[in-house]
């Protein structure tokens, strides 16, 4: 899942654009039938229906398994005691796409994991622009031509900007076959530890196999333990519970996904879960594919210490029970658990990361896999400069160059004003976050696009804040006087110590 953000006010014109897509997703359903009632023009009808017709579904198997990819992988063979120039631990996007885009230089890669065909098992949502920009639009399977977001029962607001959802098989099988025209290893095994000497590393597997290169990437995600700190891990986390559900109806626009749905007026017979959700708040994501087929995920967008996985689901459940929302079966189920912000990876380190690892997950929205996509090339390149060349550039130059490449000063400056940006969203309640979106959603598109898709300067994000300083209100202003300066002097002090460092 990619995470989420919008808002309401009277639609603007929809935006012509050309399907990139089937107008089903591409995974296989079971035989069900289809209405085909128009819903392009429904209002929320905001019943309220008894437990016992739209109850807990939770009880709910999913109904579908996603299988392998079925492609003939060019395997690495222990016998062959081959070196490589980069090994990478993980066949994840993040993973996949290195080892495609630095195989495209002539550099000697093999990609461990212990199941290197499996499907990836998250949804993925991303701006369709994004993904049109580095040529993967093809990997989409279902767009909207704008995204909406419910600030409160009177207040919604539209974007007039095309999202979509990644088609994880087509990305897959795009970012694999790339991988074996351009002659990548794979080896099916679980990396369990690494040595460094001074212009090589040796991995280590699970199956006594020890492969030696000279570049490891950890690809693993965010469990991996092989990247060091030296800064304590405070960061904040995003959770959220989705299901790909076959419903008898439900009461959303079929060319607007739902980028976030803030409304609480479901949780009016439940005092409990009312005050809970007031001080740490969930919204509802949700990609409508036709009228009984739709993506739904109950999220907190972030908190520290976590929210309850428990929690999130109850409130899913009353949610749905209250739009109308009967859930006839589960396709697909996810948890979803995102750390963000917090410190960068020491940098450098004898092991480059990527994706989830190296910190390039959004501090403030958890948005990541347009953004892992769009700079593996320029790591990729780095990493043909130094492995590509005659020169061989190997050991600490190597390292610094590669993550550098990642990590320019001015990113890491970036970086430091939206993790500001998530430690001012931790200490808002349901009404703080309503005013601050409210406000960030009137914004001039270039800021608010920029700043979703961790595009803008330190500059423009500088220049951002004090645009949203004048479109809040007087409420959210108090918020931002009252409630930012401590993260604001964290966030200088920061800036600070990288422009010493």
């Amino acid at each position: 899942m990619g995470t989420h953000c919008m808002l309401f006010s009277p639609p603007p014109p929809t935006k012509t654009h050309h399907p990139l897509n089937s107008p089903t997703p591409s995974f296989p359903l079971p035989p069900t039938h289809y209405t085909t009632s128009p819903s392009t023009s429904r209002k929320f009808r905001g019943r309220i229906h008894s437990a016992s017709k739209f109850g807990n579904f939770l009880d709910l198997k999913p109904e579908h398994q996603p299988e392998a990819l079925d492609l003939d992988l060019p395997w690495c063979h222990p016998s062959d005691r081959a070196r490589f120039d980069v090994i990478i631990i993980g066949a994840g996007p993040a993973g996949v796409r290195l080892a495609e885009q630095v195989s495209l230089y002539g550099v000697k890669v093999c990609c461990v994991d212990p199941e290197p065909l499996s499907m990836w098992p998250n949804n993925y949502g991303v701006w369709v622009d994004e993904f049109e920009n580095i040529g993967l639009e093809d990997c989409l399977d279902k767009t909207w031509p704008m995204a909406c977001v419910y600030i409160n029962n009177s207040k919604t607001k539209y974007l007039g900007r095309c999202y979509g959802r990644v088609s994880r098989k087509k990305l897959k099988q795009k970012l694999i076959e790339g991988c074996i025209v351009n002659g990548v290893r794979f080896y099916k095994a679980k990396v369990w530890q690494i040595e460094h000497q001074e212009f090589e590393s040796t991995v280590l597997c699970d199956d006594g196999t020890e492969l030696k290169g000279s570049l490891v990437v950890d690809a693993s995600g965010f469990g991996s333990n092989f990247i060091e700190y030296d800064k304590m891990r405070n960061h904040g986390c995003q959770i959220a519970h989705g299901v790909l559900a076959e419903v008898d109806d439900h009461p959303f626009d079929l060319d607007k996904m739902v980028l976030m749905d803030w409304r609480d007026s479901h949780l009016g017979n439940e005092p409990y879960m009312r005050v809970s959700n007031s001080k740490f708040p969930t919204f509802l994501y949700a990609m409508p594919f036709n009228s009984n087929l739709i993506f739904l995920e109950e999220t907190s967008l972030v908190s520290r210490p976590v929210l309850s996985y428990m929690e999130v689901k109850r409130r899913m459940v009353a949610r749905l029970r209250h739009l109308g929302i009967r859930v006839k079966r589960i396709l697909e189920d996810e948890k979803c658990l995102i750390p963000m912000g917090g410190p960068l990876p020491r940098i450098p380190q004898d092991v480059m990361a990527i994706g989830g690892t190296s910190g390039v997950v959004h501090p403030s929205t958890g948005y990541m896999v347009a953004r892992t996509m769009a700079i593996v090339p320029v790591v990729a390149v780095a990493i043909a400069e130094c492995l590509g060349s005659t020169r061989m550039i190997r050991g600490k130059q190597l390292h610094a160059k590669v993550w550098d490449s990642m990590w320019p000063i001015e990113s890491r400056l970036a970086r430091e004003f939206y993790s500001f940006g998530m430690e001012t969203l931790l200490k808002l309640d349901l009404n703080g976050s309503r005013r601050f979106f409210d406000a960030f959603f009137n914004l001039k598109p270039y800021y608010w696009q920029g700043f979703l898709s961790s595009s803008l300067t330190l500059k423009e994000l500088l220049w951002l804040s004090i645009s949203l300083f004048g479109h809040a209100s007087n409420p959210s202003r108090f918020d931002i006087v009252t409630k930012c300066p401590v993260p604001l002097a964290k966030m200088m002090g920061n800036i600070a110590l990288e422009y010493i460092g």
